[in-house]
């Protein structure tokens, strides 16, 4: 993250600066101790270093810089003290702050903060049927794939799309240095500011604004998207999204960061989420249900998909169309029925059998890809020099964006698709199979053709 500022400078952080220079210009305070010191604290009327936003990302600055020590208010000690390789100086108040300048020996070393718990993840076990959604879900996150679920009221997308982040690898710690800056800046830090040790999971209301899910404001914040880097980003009832709200994400999925201009300065957001949407066929939700008649008709349709335009669909890796859960299912999950469940639950997958394999695939990604980058952030020149197709393979490819008539950037996605296939399951190259199993997540092209009817 980084700030590109113009001369006016605001926000209660400031106070201490300007105090320390009023003392330097007046002749209180000799030049020769302020050699190298940063700092950054509210001012209270009584001399007292109130906490202030942002110190993670000065920390980081000030050690970048050489800096010396840096002067943070005692309740910022701990967020600042996880930067290694920095002397901070906690202080509770600018007398004793002058003392410390006269004498540093004295300045106690604050203990960095501890990691903030994680909430309890659910569990993927948990999910009844819906095998199809269950593999697209482990497949964006072993790859860091975008994924769209479309399906009835009452299917399952959103108890699949909570579960994403229980299935990602562990956070490591520049990752989570990075997000405990982000969250530092927004000023969402618990007290003490503790070091997030778990990837987050954010899930806005459909009814937000551009500037609180991209970012922005007249002081530039980071949004949605730049809070869930690293974890996943959750919209829930997709198309009741604005449109001209959703256009805002196009940049920032392709690119993985958030750039916001303003007259006197720019900001840059990293943004790198796995965005997982979810939203029903129709305003009523039925439509190609085989049971249930939609009543929406279809004008309403296709205003209903107008909000979602091609340039944004083609962002999402896979899209899966989700069907009603079976009541013979539903009473297997409980044990009863006729059959050869009857008397026990029906098993499933738990979410930690699933995360080992994306841990695995994540780790074939990581000694291949350049940066470790996973599959779904690969550059297409670099997708070009990895993925080799064998004749069969690439006739399959070829005839798949001719028919379904997908953009360089769909067919693009799909071989990163078929590639996190390969690796889930351990093999080199990519197959005539593999390229069959992502066009299977590719069930909108079809949904599209009918609407448009």
């Amino acid at each position: 993250m980084s700030i590109r500022s113009g001369h006016c400078k605001e926000g209660p952080a400031f106070d201490l600066p300007i105090a320390l220079g009023l003392l330097l210009a007046s002749g209180q305070l000799p030049p020769e101790r302020m050699k190298g010191i940063w700092s950054a604290g509210e001012l209270g009327l009584d001399g007292s270093l109130r906490p202030v936003r942002g110190v993670m990302a000065l920390a980081l600055a000030a050690r970048r810089a050489g800096a010396r020590a840096l002067v943070v208010p005692r309740a910022n000690a701990g967020e600042a003290a996880l930067v290694s390789e920095l002397a901070v100086w906690p202080a509770a108040d600018l007398a004793q702050l002058m003392v410390w300048l006269a004498d540093p020996g004295d300045v106690p070393a604050p203990a960095p903060a501890l990691v903030q718990p994680g909430a309890a993840q659910p569990d993927l076990a948990e999910v009844i049927g819906q095998a199809h959604g269950r593999r697209a879900l482990e497949i964006a996150a072993a790859g860091g794939h975008h994924l769209l679920l479309v399906g009835p009221p009452g299917s399952g997308k959103t108890m699949l799309a909570r579960r994403l982040a229980g299935l990602l690898p562990p956070l490591p710690r520049h990752e989570a240095l990075e997000l405990t800056q982000l969250y530092s800046v927004a000023g969402l830090l618990p007290e003490g500011g503790a070091l997030i040790g778990s990837r987050p999971f954010r899930a806005p209301h459909h009814s937000c604004t551009a500037t609180a899910l991209v970012g922005g404001g007249a002081t530039p914040r980071p949004g949605e998207l730049s809070l869930a880097h690293h974890g996943v980003l959750f919209l829930d009832e997709l198309a009741e999204f604005r449109r001209e709200v959703l256009e805002q994400l196009r940049q920032p999925l392709e690119e993985g960061e958030v750039w916001i201009s303003r007259s006197r300065q720019q900001s840059r957001f990293p943004c790198r989420a796995a965005l997982v949407a979810a939203t029903n066929p129709c305003p009523c939700g039925w439509f190609g249900d085989p049971e249930r008649t939609c009543g929406c008709g279809e004008a309403l349709q296709r205003r209903y998909w107008s909000r979602l335009s091609g340039p944004l669909l083609d962002r999402l890796d896979l899209q899966v169309v989700m069907g009603r859960l079976e009541p013979g299912a539903l009473a297997r999950s409980y044990g009863l029925g006729a059959g050869p469940a009857t008397g026990r639950q029906e098993r499933t997958e738990n979410s930690a059998v699933v995360a080992a394999r994306v841990l695995k695939a994540r780790q074939r990604m990581a000694r291949r890809n350049p940066g470790g980058q996973p599959n779904g952030q690969l550059p297409g020149s670099s997708l070009r020099t990895l993925v080799t197709l064998s004749t069969g393979s690439l006739q399959l490819w070829q005839q798949a964006i001719t028919q379904r008539g997908l953009s360089a950037r769909a067919g693009e996605r799909l071989l990163r698709v078929a590639l996190t296939l390969a690796d889930l399951e351990g093999t080199k190259g990519v197959s005539a199979q593999h390229l069959g199993e992502a066009l299977s997540y590719r069930s909108f092209d079809q949904i599209g053709r009918e609407l448009s009817v």
